[in-house]
């Protein structure tokens, strides 16, 4: 027995439409038995691939454009329905057979849970901030990534702790696991596919609310909403 969770996307556009089929694969992911990270014990596992994938068939789709987006033969995705024709319709409910692939990203291949991890840090980060200012959270996160002066993977970035203290408040007051909204997912696959507003920033903090004094001594590279972003002298 397996359990999906049906999300509805809204109609995009037909030049944003591959990124909106994508969204809803990754949307339904996440509901999917997910295991949060254990902050308490500083883990860095991530949570395990979920099975299955349902996809809510949208006005104006076929089956052989759903087949390309998801990289999935056309045959499989008729067996997969037990479909006898190839005819569908709105609102209907399709199972995607397969597994997300991320081969497209810029930034390289990367799992789908640590795909889900870097939208949540964003989500928990910078939910009152525009988009940009949440690719730009997202882009920091993957700038430390492929800094040599700090872990090499995106669940080892956030989760990091030196002595007593976090890299990022929202593992240690839980609320990196809150669930991501669609706007954090879509930012955490734009800073994947390498966009950085921050033209290469280590640090972001709110000056209004940061108490440590030393990041606030750092190099400014610029300022998107509330956030300052910095890179070390």
């Amino acid at each position: 027995m397996f359990m999906c969770k049906i999300l509805f996307v809204r109609k995009e556009e037909v030049m944003f439409k591959r990124i909106s089929l994508l969204l809803c694969l990754i949307l339904a992911l996440i509901t999917v038995q997910l295991r949060t990270p254990d902050t308490k014990a500083w883990s860095q596992e991530v949570p395990a691939p979920s099975p299955v994938v349902c996809y809510t068939v949208q006005p104006g789709d076929t089956l052989s454009e759903i087949a390309e987006i998801f990289n999935v033969s056309l045959n499989k995705l008729v067996e997969a329905n037990n479909l006898r024709t190839s005819t569908i319709r709105p609102n209907e409910i399709l199972v995607i057979p397969g597994k997300l692939k991320t081969s497209s990203l810029s930034r390289g291949n990367i799992l789908r849970d640590e795909l889900i991890l870097l939208a949540r840090a964003i989500h928990a980060e910078a939910r009152g901030e525009s988009f940009t200012g949440k690719v730009a959270v997202g882009a920091v996160i993957l700038n430390r990534v492929s800094s040599p002066k700090f872990p090499g993977t995106i669940g080892e970035v956030i989760l990091q702790r030196d002595k007593h203290t976090v890299q990022f408040s929202p593992v240690a007051d839980g609320t990196i696991n809150l669930t991501p909204d669609e706007v954090a997912i879509k930012a955490a696959l734009e800073a994947l596919r390498g966009t950085d507003p921050t033209g290469g920033a280590l640090f972001f903090y709110n000056p209004q609310i940061a108490s440590d004094q030393w990041i606030k001594t750092l190099p400014v590279v610029t300022r998107i909403g509330n956030h300052v972003f910095a890179t070390k002298a």
